[in-house]
C-alpha cells in the first residue's frame, strides 16, 4: 500500500512538473562577450516593473531563463552593465544571439515570429520617420521658397515618395497577425515615440494623433504591461501642452483628454487611483493648474470608485481650497515669531493682519525644498510688503528649537504649534505635502494657489503694478 501511494504521489507530481513546463516558454541564445556575467529577465506593470527570472552564462556566453503565460507584454533582457534589451513576451520561444547588450548591431532575434518582427520594426520606422522629417522639410521648401514653388515636377515627386514611405509603414503593421501582441504594441509605440516629430515637422498631424491618445483605452492591460504606460500620459499632454494654441485653449483641450480617459478609468479602481496619482503629480509640475484643479473636481465629483486615501486627500486640496473658495480663519494659539511686524497691538489670528493681501505658506525646516523656496521669500518679502503684500510662515516643525532655527532668519511673520500633521491649522487648508502657499485677499478670498515662488513674484509684477 506504501508503495503504491508513493507511486501515485510520484506520478502527480510528474503530472504537474509537465503541465508547468507546457505552460513555461524559454529565452536562450549566447552572448559571446558576456560569458560567466549574470543576465536577468523582467517585465512591465503599470508604472513599475518586477523580476522573472536571472541565470549566469557560462563560459561560451549561452544562457536559457524562463518565463510563464502570465508574465506577457513587454519585457527586457538586462545585463550587469545596465544595458538592456526588449522582448515580446507572449507564450512563444525566443532565441537571441549576438555579442552583448550593449552591441545592438549585433544582435539578432533567431526565434520568435513576434519577436522576429518586433526587432524588424523597431529598426525600420526610425529610418522612415528620419527620411519623412527630410522629405517634410523639403516639401516646405518647394513650396514657399519663390525660387524652387514654380518647379512641379520636384513636388510631386516629393509627394510620391512621402507616400510611398508611409505606405511602407502602414503595410508593415497591416501584415502582422490581428490577434497578436505586436500587432497591438507597434501601433501605440509609434503614436508615443512619433509626438515630438509631429509637433515639430507634421503639425498637420496634431490633432489626429490627439484624437488617437483619447482613443486609448487606459485600462487596456495590454498597455499595463506594454512599459508604455508613462510615456503614453506623459506625451499625450506633451502634445496638448506644445500644440501651438493659446494657454485658454490647451486647458480646453485638456479637459476634453481628462474626460475621455475618465470613460473607462471609472471602472477600474486600481487603474483609476494608479493613473490619476501620476496624471495628477505630472500637471502640477508643469504647472498646469487649471488641468490638475479640474481633474481633481472630475475624479471627487464623479467618480463612484474608491479613491486611496493620501490620493484623496490630495485632491480635495482643489475642492476646498479651489480659487474663490473662503479660507479658514488661523488662531495663532501657540509660538509667534515677528508678530510686531503686522500688528503693533497683538495678534491673535490670521484676520487681524490689515493688509491688501496675505501668502500663507505651510513648510517645515526639515522639508529640503523649504529651505529653498523659504529664503526666495524672504529675499523678495520687502518688494511684496511696498506692494501690501504680506507672508505668514506656518511651520510643521515639530521641536521649538528646530522652529527657531529655522525661522528666525525670516523678516515675516511665522507660526508653529508643534503638531506637525496633526495641527488644525494643517488639516483646515488640506495640506498634504510642503511647502504648500495660499494666496489671499483681505477676506480670506483664494485668490491664487501657487506652485513656486517664481509664479507667486510673476503675479506680483503683473497684478500689483
Amino acid at each position: 500500500m506504501f508503495l503504491e501511494n508513493t507511486t501515485k504521489i510520484i506520478t502527480y507530481i510528474a503530472c504537474f512538473l509537465s503541465v508547468f513546463q507546457v505552460k513555461s516558454q524559454q529565452i536562450s541564445g549566447t552572448l559571446s562577450q558576456l560569458s560567466n556575467q549574470s543576465i536577468k529577465l523582467e517585465a512591465f506593470n503599470g508604472f513599475k516593473t518586477y523580476p522573472i527570472a536571472n541565470t549566469a552564462l557560462d563560459e561560451k556566453g549561452n544562457f536559457k531563463l524562463i518565463y510563464s503565460k502570465s508574465d506577457y507584454g513587454l519585457g527586457y533582457l538586462m545585463s550587469a552593465d545596465n544595458k538592456a534589451f526588449f522582448v515580446i513576451l507572449n507564450g512563444e520561444d525566443i532565441v537571441i544571439e549576438g555579442e552583448s547588450l550593449i552591441n545592438t548591431t549585433t544582435l539578432k532575434t533567431k526565434k520568435g515570429k513576434e519577436n522576429i518582427s518586433f526587432a524588424c520594426y523597431a529598426s525600420e520606422h526610425p529610418r522612415r520617420e528620419q527620411a519623412l522629417s527630410a522629405w517634410k522639410y523639403l516639401e516646405k521648401i518647394y513650396q514657399l521658397d519663390s525660387l524652387f514653388s514654380v518647379q512641379q515636377s520636384p513636388k510631386t515627386a516629393i509627394e510620391k515618395e512621402m507616400n510611398r514611405i508611409k505606405k511602407e509603414d502602414e503595410d508593415f503593421l497591416k501584415g502582422l497577425e490581428s490577434k497578436s501582441y505586436v500587432s497591438w504594441y507597434l501601433p501605440v509605440r509609434r503614436l508615443v515615440s512619433d509626438v515630438s516629430t509631429i509637433a515639430q515637422y507634421r503639425t498637420e498631424e496634431i490633432q489626429a494623433t490627439i484624437a488617437a491618445f483619447r482613443n486609448l483605452d487606459y485600462t487596456d492591460e495590454r498597455l499595463y504591461r506594454s512599459g508604455l504606460l508613462r510615456d503614453a500620459v506623459e506625451s499625450h499632454f506633451w502634445l496638448l501642452e506644445n500644440c501651438g494654441k493659446s494657454l485658454d485653449t490647451v486647458f480646453i483641450e485638456m479637459k476634453l483628454s481628462i474626460d475621455a480617459m475618465m470613460i473607462k478609468l471609472i471602472k477600474d479602481e486600481k487603474k483609476l487611483n494608479e493613473i490619476t496619482d501620476y496624471l495628477f503629480d505630472l500637471l502640477e509640475r508643469h504647472s498646469l493648474f487649471q488641468a490638475s484643479e479640474y481633474l481633481a473636481l472630475k475624479v471627487l465629483n464623479e467618480v463612484s470608485c474608491t479613491i486611496d486615501s493620501d490620493l484623496a486627500k490630495q485632491l480635495e486640496t482643489y475642492r476646498a481650497m479651489k480659487k474663490g473658495n473662503i479660507a479658514s480663519d488661523i488662531l495663532f494659539e501657540a509660538d509667534l515669531l515677528n508678530a510686531s511686524i503686522v500688528n503693533s497691538q497683538g495678534l491673535k489670528k490670521l484676520s487681524n493682519i490689515k493688509s491688501k493681501y496675505v501668502l500663507v505658506v505651510f513648510g517645515a525646516g526639515w522639508c529640503q525644498k523649504c529651505t529653498e523656496e523659504l529664503p526666495k521669500i524672504a529675499g523678495l518679502y520687502e518688494k511684496w510688503k511696498k506692494k501690501e503684500l504680506e507672508v505668514v510662515y506656518i511651520s510643521l516643525d515639530e521641536k521649538k528649537e528646530d522652529f527657531n532655527n529655522f525661522a528666525s532668519k525670516f523678516p515675516f511673520l511665522s507660526y508653529c504649534d508643534y503638531k506637525k500633521w496633526n495641527s488644525p491649522v494643517v488639516k483646515e487648508y488640506y495640506v498634504f505635502g510642503t511647502p504648500t502657499m495660499f494666496l489671499l485677499d483681505s477676506k480670506r478670498e483664494i485668490v491664487l494657489r501657487p506652485n513656486s515662488v517664481q509664479q507667486m513674484d510673476a503675479w506680483v509684477d503683473w497684478m500689483l503694478k
